[in-house]
């Protein structure tokens, strides 16, 4: 933007020329535009590497030990794990495949379920969550440097505190929040396509420093007095503690149920590759949970006391060496993971709300920014709460996901218009751009909750038998949610939604140059047009 005294910055993002934005620049930018092919640079170790770093976080080896903390035993813990983790990544899987199919984010794939202004329901609920999630995560990484500063300045740690002990939260760790905070700013200006460089790193670092303190707690207690644990709850409560947990469980990776397309999308290997998630999740997250176990045993045999907190564990080794290294691989993990899964979500919601103004980068600063006001350490206070936000998280995440794979796979069978997701008056249009049939099965998939949600939010208001439902929000909605819709869609079809054959974004941009570059696989043509070969091409397209 030019003035009189020179360039200053403009608040409009670049909106370059884009046949997807034609006419309609309202609904769409750069990066909300379908991935065309040169731009495409995920594959099969890139989809790997990402997943794995997802998974080594905090929260995760937190899942079992927060669960045996309620009352259940390691056994129960690990069947809560496998089961929920293989029921979602079926979802994953499923809404996974369009983003590979359509190359378009989340936001814009919802508009076909949902309609243009009804995907709001959709999107709010999903940028609130995942700008949550991205604060609690910023949370344990914290948790990680105060463990790190404090293994090497001692004194560190005896800071003298001067806030008050209501909040929840020590002067030295506050100071520990703002600096992993300030470091995860560089990584937020980062195209996706170089963030899976992040990721394989991350693959490589963490399970090591893992896979360490696995053998650590075996060596030094063999395992502990957990692995003979009996469970301290019986009858129903014992049975809506497993469904609770399961729920629990589910939430943390509920929003990657949804939006899994906002990282599919820059795929360039065969959507087939989106089944691998289905055996590969519950195994990954399941072992990671088993590390958790063993060493929060080991820790309360060789300490007194069982720390479901791996930060609050590791606190109590000798070594300060140890204790750095290890509290930088649970930074490394926390800082990938807010990265993949919460930062980028929220910013592709975000850019969808006000695509004239923000973009994937000034999505993600938004994010930070307002991370700061959601006091993660309120949440993070004990097992109990951690539980309930993410028990909270998943009721209104099942209902949208059900919708958005029956709408795809089973009423639409696959075929949707990739250009007609960027024109509100085409033929998602619905009844002024709100297709009824979401916003009513959505609104029946969340109301059993409702009542143990309020009693979550604050105890003292006792709904009875209602918290129930809430217990197992996640699976109940989702089921709920995809009869309700697909009978609705079924019943009183959207005829003008019903297309004959599938119009993907390849077929639009190879009839049309989009700012003058020629759409297709950038670095694997020669001169004279012929496909490149040999090794290097094979590793360029496997990674």
């Amino acid at each position: 933007m030019r003035t009189s005294s020179g360039w200053i910055p403009s608040l409009k993002v670049a909106q370059p020329v884009s046949v997807f934005a034609e006419g309609n620049s309202r609904w769409t930018n750069e990066d909300l535009d379908p991935v065309p092919r040169n731009k495409r640079k995920w594959g099969v170790l890139s989809f790997i590497a990402y997943w794995i770093s997802d998974a080594f976080n905090a929260a995760t080896w937190q899942f079992a030990s927060s669960i045996i903390a309620i009352g259940l035993t390691w056994r129960e813990s690990i069947s809560i794990v496998a089961v929920s983790f293989f029921i979602v990544s079926i979802v994953i899987s499923f809404n996974g495949a369009t983003g590979v199919l359509y190359h378009a984010p989340f936001p814009v794939l919802s508009r076909a379920s949902w309609g243009f202004w009804g995907s709001y329901v959709a999107i709010v609920s999903r940028a609130i969550l995942a700008i949550f999630w991205f604060a609690i995560q910023t949370m344990n990484g914290a948790n990680t440097v105060r463990v790190m500063l404090g293994a090497i300045w001692p004194s560190f740690l005896t800071l003298p505190n001067h806030i008050p002990e209501s909040q929840g939260i020590t002067t030295n760790t506050m100071v520990s929040f703002f600096l992993f905070w300030l470091a995860q700013i560089p990584f937020l200006y980062m195209h996706p396509n170089t963030l899976r460089w992040l990721f394989m790193a991350k693959t490589i670092i963490v399970p090591i420093a893992w896979i360490a303190i696995l053998i650590w707690a075996f060596r030094s207690t063999g395992g502990g007095d957990i692995f003979d644990q009996k469970p301290t709850t019986h009858g129903s409560a014992y049975s809506w503690a497993y469904l609770g947990s399961m729920t629990s469980v589910i939430g943390n990776y509920a929003t990657l149920s949804v939006n899994q397309a906002d990282f599919s999308r820059y795929s360039r290997v065969s959507v087939k590759w989106q089944l691998l998630y289905v055996p590969m999740l519950p195994l990954v997250f399941t072992f990671i949970s088993f590390i958790g176990i063993a060493a929060s045993s080991a820790g309360a045999k060789n300490y007194g006391v069982l720390e479901w907190d791996p930060m609050a564990l590791i606190a109590n080794w000798d070594s300060r060496a140890c204790r750095f290294f290890a509290a930088f691989s649970f930074a490394l993990a926390a800082l990938g993971v807010n990265i993949s899964a919460n930062s980028l979500s929220a910013a592709n919601d975000l850019m969808a709300l006000f695509p004239r103004h923000v973009n994937i980068r000034r999505g993600q600063i938004l994010c930070a920014i307002i991370s700061w006001i959601l006091v993660p350490w309120k949440i993070l206070e004990s097992a109990g709460s951690f539980l309930n936000f993410m028990s909270a998280y998943s009721i209104f995440l099942g209902p949208i996901a059900a919708i958005m794979v029956m709408d795809f796979w089973v009423i639409h069978e696959m075929k949707y218009d990739a250009l007609a997701l960027y024109q509100p008056n085409n033929i998602y249009r619905y009844w002024n751009g709100i297709n009824w049939r979401a916003v009513i099965s959505f609104v029946i998939g969340v109301t059993p909750s409702l009542p143990g949600f309020i009693n979550s939010i604050n105890s003292k208001i006792h709904v009875g038998q209602g918290i129930h439902p809430y217990q197992f929000g996640w699976l109940l909605g989702f089921s709920s949610t995809a009869v309700i819709y697909t009978v609705l869609s079924l019943v009183f079809k959207a005829k003008e939604t019903f297309i004959e054959r599938a119009v993907v974004p390849d077929e639009i941009y190879d009839a049309s140059i989009v700012e003058g570059v020629v759409v297709g696989e950038e670095g694997d043509v020669d001169e004279s047009g012929e496909e490149k070969g040999g090794y290097k091409r094979w590793v360029k397209h496997v990674v």
